[in-house]
């Protein structure tokens, strides 16, 4: 199947060479380093971990995780825009990534999240999509984002829930053997009565 980019990727948002920094209480969301390629590989190697935010549905192995790694990164010179990696303050570990996404034949921009398996259960996923929603609305004037999730991924819906996003319709992804997943869809107007933006305001975050 071929894939063509939406006509008004290129032109209807600002672009940006490299992600700003972004720091929310807890967190830091900055532009990928050469060091992290190590960490990201590890944990993209975990099945129970990349079930759910990988296409193939199961860990990768080095090289598939090294070409994933810099199909992040480069989102940002194709698109203006794509994930920040994400740093814990506390530890100056890298936890993970987040931010917004659209590939050639995705439905619509997306924000989505992957934190590693050992920083889980820790609010981080919420804390640092809210606060990449954010930037995407003041700095890109984003007035809402799909959430690309699978049925049974419940923990991804729980974040997706704390964001004010709403299930919506079932998609087919365009990639062989691949599973459907549903589009949660938050709007800027149930994002900033959500929990997710409660928190992220309450407690403070500068770019």
């Amino acid at each position: 199947m071929s894939q063509t980019a939406p006509a008004d990727l290129s032109s209807a948002v600002p672009a940006f060479d490299r992600p700003p920094m972004i720091e929310t209480p807890r967190l830091i969301l900055r532009a990928f380093r050469a060091d992290d390629v190590e960490p990201f590989c590890a944990n993209m190697a975990d099945d129970d971990f990349a079930v759910f935010i990988t296409k193939e549905g199961r860990g990768l192995s080095y090289g598939e995780s090294w070409q994933r790694f810099c199909s992040l990164a480069g989102h940002w010179v194709a698109r203006g825009y794509g994930n920040f990696a994400v740093e814990e303050k506390a530890s100056g570990t890298f936890i993970g990534h987040v931010g917004p996404m659209n590939p050639p034949g995705w439905p619509d921009f997306e924000i989505g999240w992957a934190i590693y398996p050992a920083w889980q259960g820790k609010g981080y996923a919420s804390e640092a999509a809210a606060a990449a929603f954010r930037w995407a609305h003041d700095a890109l004037g984003q007035r809402e984002t799909l959430h690309m999730i699978a049925d049974e991924n419940a923990p991804s819906q729980k974040v997706a829930r704390a964001l004010g996003a709403e299930p919506g319709e079932i998609w087919m992804p365009f990639w062989p053997d691949a599973k459907p997943v549903r589009k949660w869809r938050t709007t800027w107007e149930t994002f900033v009565r959500s929990p997710a933006y409660a928190r992220l305001v309450g407690e403070g975050a500068s770019t």
